[in-house]
């Protein structure tokens, strides 16, 4: 019988699907699903969740619900996290700080100056996690779906590097999905190799059917406006650059310097999209801001619904299984130290690119160089987050600074004496947020 611990079991949306996946396999449906949270509301929400998902299902899975961390990695087999550290009142100064010097966020969760402070708060907890993780069930694969991914990531492989760990995002299924939609092709039929940072990777081949798509896409994308709208920024991305890239518009147009460093381009590019996410100031802060104080009923009204028994798209269930289910094995795009996997990244940095999942564990494929004009980008980014990663690890200030005067939106927009400002504003904002700083 495996045992599987989640770690803030209380994001509810992420838990109750990746529970339903895991029983969807029948070498997992009798698996101990340890769930555990800080928040005994939170967890006691999602615990009653959970048990309707087994019920529905007639699964023979046990459900354990706890506050205490030991209690559920003691003898895991798989680990996933899905934490917070500090909520909105406490995030809302990493966008609404770089706004008041003109660097305007969209979602501030990734990179940046927004992502790195969330990180220095995240890193601390997230090694605490992979310490006991170390200590009570070091065999186990530990999946993280925490934002900053990269950092997180990072941090927690070079620390502890006996752990097999890798971090999931779903932009790249979820991207792939949208293209082969937008040429009409069916998803079974669509293969493709997608690898760079995470919320930054590219798709350096998209096939349907073992023939390049691409051509499809960029005419799907120049002579449709409903579909160039759907996604302005990344479609500008794609067809300057060349190449596809994951997540959304809005979060893209964070990363780099061409998008959000003047009003009249967050007007053009960040503003009249029809995707998900174009662009909008704030965008996931303004939801957890308004939701503060309704999300209890939302979730009630979510416990009065029929229990949805199908399968997802999340790699998690698919890993596990892979691991220490039936040993299908099971190939996705990971996030992982790069140790020779991307020629033209920085050795040691987090990349996210293909990983085989096996019961050898987990096995990172050799991608290659990465086109001249997706390297750069990529590189700029992946070098700020090693020292963003050094920075936090050691306490070190000035490291942080200098990871934030070359991310490419703020050095767009700021002189480095106002990033030096900004930066000092937030460490301030932050403080008994920053152990490894305070």
């Amino acid at each position: 019988m495996p045992k599987i611990a989640f770690i803030g079991a209380g994001s509810f949306g992420f838990t109750r699907g990746l529970v339903r996946d895991i029983l969807t396999f029948p070498a997992l449906a009798d698996s101990t699903i340890a769930l555990m949270d800080i928040d005994k509301e939170r967890l006691d929400f999602i615990t009653t969740e959970v048990n309707r998902i087994v019920e529905a299902g007639k699964y023979p899975a046990k459900v354990i619900s706890t506050l205490d961390r030991a209690e559920a990695l003691d003898g895991a087999d798989g680990v996933v996290c899905t934490i917070l550290v500090g909520g909105p009142q406490v995030f809302r100064h990493d966008i609404e700080i770089p706004m008041k010097y003109g660097v305007d966020i969209n979602v501030g969760d990734t990179r940046g100056p927004s992502g790195i402070f969330r990180a220095l708060r995240t890193i601390p907890v997230m090694l605490d996690i992979a310490k006991d993780i170390n200590r009570y069930c070091p065999n186990a694969t530990f999946l993280n779906y925490t934002n900053p991914m990269a950092m997180l990531c990072r941090a927690v492989q070079g620390q502890y590097p006996n752990i097999t760990a890798s971090g999931l995002c779903h932009s790249v299924q979820g991207t792939a999905m949208m293209l082969a939609d937008w040429i009409g092709a069916p998803y079974e039929e669509i293969t493709y190799r997608c690898a760079g940072i995470n919320h930054q990777a590219w798709y350096l081949e998209f096939k349907w059917n073992g023939k390049d798509a691409y051509p499809l896409i960029r005419e799907a994308v120049t002579t449709r406006e409903d579909i160039y709208n759907h996604e302005q920024v990344r479609n500008e991305m794609f067809l300057h650059l060349g190449y596809y890239v994951t997540e959304s518009s809005g979060h893209n147009s964070e990363y780099v310097a061409w998008f959000r460093k003047r009003p009249d381009l967050i007007e053009k590019y960040c503003t009249t999209g029809t995707g998900w996410n174009p662009g909008e100031h704030a965008y996931i802060l303004k939801h957890y801001l308004n939701t503060e104080a309704t999300w209890r009923d939302h979730i009630k009204e979510q416990l009065e619904k029929p229990v949805n028994l199908k399968r997802g798209h999340e790699y998690a269930a698919s890993i596990f299984n892979a691991n220490f289910g039936d040993g299908t094995m099971f190939e996705f795009n990971g996030n992982v130290r790069n140790f020779g996997l991307i020629d033209n990244l920085p050795w040691g940095c987090c990349v996210e690119v293909p990983v085989l999942a096996s019961k050898r564990g987990l096995d990172p494929i050799h991608v290659g160089p990465l086109p001249p004009q997706c390297a750069v980008l990529n590189n700029i980014s992946a070098q700020t987050e090693e020292m963003a990663v050094q920075g936090c690890l050691e306490g070190n200030r000035d490291m942080i600074f200098h990871a934030i005067c070359y991310d490419p939106l703020t050095s767009a927009v700021l002189s480095l004496a106002e990033i030096k400002s900004m930066v000092d504003e937030m460490f301030e904002a932050n403080k008994g947020w920053l152990p490894t700083f305070d």
